[in-house]
Parts: C-alpha cells; sequence; structure tokens
C-alpha cells in the first residue's frame, strides 16, 4: 500500500489527448423540484440524478460531489494505465469525505483507497498515474478549494 505524494518525475508522460478533447467546454444542468425537498437533476446530455434530504429516494448533493471526486481520479488512472500497457482486471474505489459540522457544511478532507489488480501494475506505475490525476488532469480535483486534503492511497491485490 502507498500514497501518491505529489513528487513524482515528468518523464515518460502518457498522451491523454483522446478522451481528454471530448470534455465539454460548457456544462449545463437543469435541477427541477417534484415535491418537499426532492429534486430530479438533468444533464446536458439526458441523465437523471434524484437528490432528496431525506434520502428515501436519492441521494445529496455531497454524496454525488464525492462520487464526482472518486470518479474523476478513477478515470484518468485507469486510462492512463492502459496507456502504460497495464492491464487492470478489477478496479474499486473506496471513498470518504469529512465535512466541516457547522455551515458551511463543505467538505475538508478526502480519502480515497484504490483496490487494483491486474497484469503489469506496479507501484511505480500506479504512483505516476495518481500523481498526473491530481496534479495535471482531475478536473473535480482542480475545482476543490484550496485548504481541502486529499489523499489517496491504494492496495494492489
Amino acid at each position: 500500500m502507498s500514497q501518491s505524494d505529489g513528487r513524482a518525475g515528468q518523464e515518460n508522460e502518457p498522451n491523454l489527448k483522446g478522451y481528454k478533447e471530448e470534455i465539454l467546454p460548457v456544462n449545463k444542468a437543469r435541477l427541477r423540484l417534484e415535491r418537499d425537498l426532492y429534486f430530479i437533476g438533468t444533464t446536458q446530455r439526458g441523465y437523471e440524478v434524484e437528490f432528496d434530504v431525506r434520502y428515501e429516494e436519492g441521494c445529496s448533493p455531497t454524496e454525488t460531489f464525492l462520487l464526482s471526486l472518486a470518479g474523476c481520479i478513477s478515470i484518468d488512472v485507469v486510462h492512463i494505465l492502459r496507456k502504460m500497457r497495464c492491464e487492470v482486471s478489477k478496479y474499486e474505489v473506496e471513498a470518504q469525505g469529512v465535512r466541516n459540522s457547522n455551515p458551511p457544511q463543505y467538505y475538508k478532507s478526502f480519502d480515497i483507497m484504490i483496490h487494483i489488480s491486474g497484469e503489469g501494475i506496479t507501484p511505480k506505475k500506479l504512483d505516476r498515474a495518481i500523481h498526473l490525476s491530481v496534479n495535471k488532469y482531475c478536473s473535480v480535483y482542480h475545482s476543490l478549494r484550496k485548504d481541502i486534503q486529499v489523499n489517496v492511497t491504494y492496495r494492489i491485490e
């Protein structure tokens, strides 16, 4: 198990032009109140997310934010590893965010734990992929407050 420390060198940087060029420069969404404090959000591509303050039919915006951070890092890491000729056979993330107890109840820290297995995956390659994601490519990470601590660890199985 290791932790990304952001000190890896810039050598042999994988080319990520493919999916990074497909990102829409402007994102749009709609949010519709259904009843009480239950909303349905719709992305510009038509995907729906249910937000429910009572957690009966949907999730909270902060839960989807945590998933967005984990998803953004994960997409980058898996793509970078594949560019490094690694074969990812299993990938799962556990994500935890600690929030301020008083309003505004922003996130103070995130802990992302990657469980991964496959061919050719080494600590050096995984450290490099994580470093590139959080220091260069992950849009969600770079949209966070600068005082939020993000810890990314992993276990190669």
